[in-house]
């Protein structure tokens, strides 16, 4: 491996996080991680002090262009639009420190998050993926996105907001996540409709992406009843062409958190990841089903994602 390909190899988990921050894709991710190692392997080196602020600013400038021009067919998308799931590598912890670092990344990944960075200017997610959750100064991020300190400080100031108004505020500890997605799956599968309405929170809203290639929920799924009845029914009817005895189902760790995925014999069919307060009971469902946005999950690779 030469120094140049090292070099790289040695930052590309950080700008594959970068870029699947802004983009809430793993193929646009990937994609624009290789467009950053071409730009990166033709530069001129000499001139440059700080190889990982270099190549992080390649990569935001990259990511910021696919976003921006990826802009309207997410706005004409058929359905809710949701992020492209991908399996995450369990963090392993030594110490409370190194545990709260990995409970603060793994929600900066989670779908909740990223459902509410779509709703951000392209700029603004741009910056507060930079600044909330890597922890670049305001003139790294200036220089990286090509704009001045102040414009970036205003940016920062308005994603800030916007996040903290609409993320989630209060959530159950990792350990009672699992159980009750365990709980949950168990009584989706078993068509145990009593138990999946103790489990869900009375006003729960099941978002569903079908991308109008197979057939979703248009709009949200509101309530306990509604939608302990759609999932009590996986367990007795054909769903996307899968019959309940071919269907097999299992936990997976999908963004940072618990998460189930529904597979077929040759193909993943769907992924659901579940939001809970904080005494466990699921307030959002959201069900990824888009084949388009399963690969990452299909090809069953964890993504170690990273913070700075």
């Amino acid at each position: 491996m030469s120094e140049n390909q090292q070099v790289f190899h040695e930052h590309r988990r950080l700008l594959f996080s970068v870029a699947y921050r802004i983009l809430g894709s793993a193929a646009d991710a990937e994609d624009v991680v290789q467009d950053a190692w071409i730009t990166w392997s033709s530069a001129d080196r000499s001139h440059v002090a700080d190889p990982k602020a270099y190549l992080t600013r390649i990569v935001s400038n990259l990511a910021l262009q696919r976003l921006r021009s990826t802009r309207h067919q997410r706005e004409t998308y058929i359905g809710p639009w949701l992020p492209e799931p991908i399996l995450t590598a369990t963090a392993t912890t030594t110490d409370s420190a190194d545990a709260a670092d990995a409970v603060t990344d793994a929600e900066s990944v989670s779908v909740a998050m990223l459902v509410v960075l779509e709703t951000l200017s392209p700029l603004e997610r741009a910056v507060f993926v930079l600044k909330d959750v890597f922890a670049f100064s305001h003139a790294e991020i200036a220089q990286a996105v090509e704009r001045s300190e102040a414009a970036v400080r205003q940016a920062a100031h308005r994603a800030r907001a916007h996040v903290q108004a609409r993320r989630p505020r209060f959530t159950a500890d990792r350990s009672r996540q699992r159980q009750v997605t365990e709980q949950f799956l168990a009584a989706a599968t078993g068509g145990d409709i009593n138990t999946l309405m103790e489990l869900l929170s009375p006003d729960v809203t099941l978002w569903t992406d079908g991308g109008g290639k197979v057939r979703q929920a248009l709009k949200p799924v509101v309530g306990a009843q509604t939608v302990a009845s759609w999932f009590a029914a996986i367990s007795t009817v054909t769903y996307q062409g899968v019959s309940p005895t071919d269907m097999r189902a299992e936990l997976a760790e999908i963004n940072g958190g618990p998460g189930i995925v529904f597979s077929a014999p040759d193909r993943v069919v769907a992924i659901l990841t579940l939001d809970h307060d904080t005494t466990g009971r699921i307030t959002t469902i959201h069900n990824i089903a888009n084949p388009d946005k399963l690969h990452a999950v299909k090809n069953r690779a964890p993504h170690d994602i990273a913070t700075r």
